[in-house]
């Protein structure tokens, strides 16, 4: 009950800070008395003032109180709804959605002592929805999984721009302080455990094979798979180190002259290739096309 007490007091000051109120204060009698010099009846007057302002503030602190059944039919299916639409728009879809009306409920949930509830639930929701991702990504044909996967990490990032700002109350106060971790983090390592590292050992081969043939895959989209990949999970350049070397730069050893003989023989090789596909070196002599006439 003195816990109770004691949140209820601190609403009440927040509440106060953040209004600008200036003419309201919660005091004990032994500070007014100090702070003016007053009569022991104005004491007595003030001391009372103060105390009926204290009940009559914790007295509606747990009338609007929150419960358990109130926060389940009543302000998550609300945010639920909401996260449903922004994890399933477009990135160049625009949804109306109350932003506002999202915050003030985060914020309420927390300052009602829902904040695990609600971590929850947000991450039951999050990963229900990338399960289904992954069964999607699952059926695509081998040629469209590179774009597809590209579509599900862009939206799915583009997603959380709008997600971790309105539960920014939540991660301070909760995720950070009790956690000790980063709402962003967590919700890209949902992705990393239930979309990419389920996909990764099918899309590395087909990445390597379409690089190795210029156009198959429009470079934007490679670039941003790969780095996509590489941001999840930095250890799995191992398990491609040539084509993450191609996009994420000064990730590979650096080089060292005793090697200069390899890189030499390296390079050669790839002209070699390139000549007989197709890729002609042209004229290397000096003279100037506008020199033969």
């Amino acid at each position: 009950m003195e816990e109770m007490e004691e949140d209820a007091l601190e609403r009440i000051e927040d509440e106060n800070h953040n209004c600008g109120a200036e003419g309201v204060r919660v005091s004990s009698p032994a500070q007014v008395c100090v702070d003016s010099d007053c009569s022991s009846d104005t004491c007595e007057s003030d001391s009372s003032a103060s105390s009926a302002l204290l009940f009559s503030s914790t007295s509606k602190f747990f009338l609007n109180a929150m419960t358990a059944e109130e926060y389940r039919t009543v302000y998550w299916p609300k945010l639920e709804r909401a996260i449903e639409h922004l994890l399933t728009q477009s990135p160049m879809e625009h949804i109306s959605i109350s932003y506002e009306q999202i915050y003030s409920h985060v914020y309420k949930c927390v300052c009602q002592q829902h904040s695990e509830l609600l971590y929850n639930d947000l991450m039951w929701k999050i990963t229900s929805h990338l399960e289904q991702v992954s069964s999607e990504l699952q059926a695509s044909p081998p040629e469209d999984l590179i774009e597809n996967f590209n579509l599900a990490l862009t939206q799915y990032t583009a997603a959380l721009h709008c997600i971790v700002p309105v539960f920014i109350y939540m991660n301070k106060f909760y995720i950070e302080t009790k956690l000790n971790r980063d709402l962003r983090d967590d919700l890209m390592k949902l992705f990393s455990d239930h979309v990419a590292e389920k996909h990764v050992s099918t899309l590395l081969p087909l990445l390597k094979k379409a690089h190795s043939m210029p156009f198959q895959v429009k470079p934007s989209t490679m670039a941003s798979v790969v780095k996509g990949l590489y941001a999840l999970r930095p250890d799995w350049v191992p398990l491609a180190p040539a084509l993450f070397s191609r996009f994420i730069p000064q990730i590979d050893a650096p080089a060292l002259e005793s090697q200069l003989p390899y890189y030499a023989a390296q390079d050669k090789t790839l002209q070699m290739e390139l000549s007989e596909n197709g890729f002609s070196r042209g004229d290397q002599s000096r003279k100037r096309a506008s020199e033969e006439s």
